[in-house]
């Protein structure tokens, strides 16, 4: 998912709103681009929350990564991996009916259509969350929490082994995810700039318009009950972490 899914996530399972949770919501997204691991970056939840327990901030920027992650699962496990009663998660079940489209809009190769039809329903998902509350300006404000920032990049350096890395990172995000209101059109702009930076392809952004609000109609009798279960499981998952 994009940034403001993940961050209306954290909050609708913590209770809450906070730096802390805001920047923690999205932490393994940042960490992909800082020289960790893909499924690595997404299973670290667990190693920091062992590493915070002392902190009531830091356990909550913790939590919020639970919450974004694959391992223990979170709401990336059941968008990515495994939604029930599918072969893999929910937004590439649903981008499925949009490969070919995908494929033609953004210039790809014919193995990478279904994972980046997946990125096209993320974004129509995003379009409908953003409507929901000021995530942007949710997302603005932790990112000026140089403190917090600070902090973390001084905890969480070990992870990657350069912290001048983590803090240029860190610095670039909220350029390379958006933090205004998202809409089709912002989205594939964010998206062209993802797609040059990862693979040095260009991308129809027209096309990936018209191909993002498809997939924002293609969620619309579903969406709700997806997050019903994820919600559920991923609240039972941080339950028991926090009482064992």
């Amino acid at each position: 998912m994009f940034a403001q899914t993940h961050v209306y996530f954290a909050e609708a399972i913590l209770g809450r709103r906070s730096d802390a949770i805001t920047l923690g919501s999205i932490f393994p997204d940042i960490m992909t681009g800082a020289g960790v691991e893909h499924g690595r970056a997404h299973s670290l939840g667990l190693e920091l929350l062992r590493m915070f327990t002392d902190s009531e901030e830091l356990t909550d920027f913790a939590l919020a990564a639970i919450t974004h992650g694959i391992s223990p699962q979170g709401l990336d496990y059941f968008g990515d991996e495994k939604y029930p009663g599918f072969e893999r998660g929910y937004c590439f079940e649903k981008g499925r009916p949009l490969v070919r489209q995908t494929i033609a809009a953004c210039n790809l190769p014919e193995n990478m259509g279904l994972w980046k039809a997946h990125n096209i329903v993320e974004m129509g998902i995003e379009t409908k969350i953003s409507r929901l509350d000021q995530y942007g300006q949710v997302l603005r404000r932790a990112f000026n929490n140089q403190a917090l920032i600070d902090r973390l990049i001084a905890a969480l350096s070990d992870l990657t082994g350069d912290s001048e890395r983590l803090k240029k990172r860190i610095l670039a995000f909220p350029g390379y995810i958006g933090v205004q209101q998202a809409t089709p059109a912002s989205m594939a702009q964010i998206y062209c700039i993802q797609m040059y930076t990862k693979h040095q392809i260009n991308i129809n952004t027209d096309q990936v318009t018209e191909l993002i609000a498809i997939a924002a109609d293609a969620v619309e009798n579903d969406l709700a009950d997806f997050f019903h279960l994820t919600r559920q499981q991923v609240q039972k998952e941080i339950n028991t972490l926090l009482n064992t």
